[in-house]
């Protein structure tokens, strides 16, 4: 073989020397822009999922979650203090009187109750204050399952009727569930019952068969159509509207009267 063929054949081994690692280069592309692309999806799915499963849990994370007890103001209460769905507490001779319209599941009324509730609770045991407390299912449609604000609502007049709101409302405040997730169900509203004390069987029997329900939304109704209310938490004080987020009202009213 001559000088110029040997030179024609190596060019030739060369050049398909060369193909063969492009295309194997090529492959190797390829093959690795599919692993890319499934560790991608699979990257996604396990975000997907666990953004499901921590929106499950933050949701119902009052699941079998027992309502801590709250005792201060225990010594306000007495059976006798339920006036249909209003719950009266202080003395009848009280100088000062207000209405306080709340949801169990509101926000803003958590507010007013964590800033004031000692202060309202020290003022109605002096004698100073009397407190007529409505409960409102204004965002009963707001809970996951709905139905907290009312089943709540009833839950505290049974505990009235035991002698038990103020610890019982004061333990719903103190652990407040988030509005747009799970409330409390009537089991644990129950145990919060129990847990404070309350041993007639009446009082399950209360809250299971929701035996003020339908007092409760009657009055809801009707307060509806008054111009005073403006959603919750309103405070009233003879008919006129307080302002409760002003850090003086409490005093203001007692000091004035």
């Amino acid at each position: 073989m001559g000088g110029a063929e040997r030179s024609v054949r190596k060019r030739q081994q060369q050049s398909a020397g060369a193909r063969a690692v492009a295309q194997a280069r090529g492959s190797a592309g390829g093959n690795r822009r599919v692993i890319v692309a499934v560790v991608a999806v699979v990257v996604l799915a396990a975000v997907v999922i666990g953004g499901v499963l921590w929106t499950n849990a933050s949701k119902n994370n009052t699941a079998g979650q027992a309502i801590p007890p709250q005792t201060t103001g225990a010594s306000l209460d007495n059976p006798a203090e339920r006036q249909g769905v209003v719950v009266v507490s202080g003395k009848a001779d009280a100088k000062v009187k207000v209405d306080i319209y709340a949801d169990f599941l509101c926000p803003y009324c958590g507010q007013l109750q964590k800033a004031y509730g000692s202060q309202i609770e020290q003022q109605i045991k002096s004698g100073n204050l009397q407190v007529s407390y409505h409960m409102i299912p204004l965002l009963n449609n707001r809970s996951d399952p709905p139905g907290y604000s009312l089943d709540s609502a009833n839950a505290a007049l049974c505990a009235a009727d035991q002698g038990k709101f103020t610890p019982f409302h004061d333990s719903l405040f103190a652990s407040q569930p988030e509005e747009g997730k799970r409330g409390y169900d009537k089991a644990q509203l129950t145990k919060l019952g129990q847990d404070l004390g309350i041993t007639a069987p009446e009082f399950g029997t209360c809250v299971n068969n929701g035996t003020y329900d339908q007092q409760i939304n009657a009055a809801f109704q009707q307060l509806s159509q008054d111009p005073s209310f403006q959603g919750t938490p309103t405070v009233l004080h003879n008919g006129t509207r307080v302002d409760w987020t002003d850090p003086n009202w409490l005093t203001n009213l007692v000091n004035q009267a």
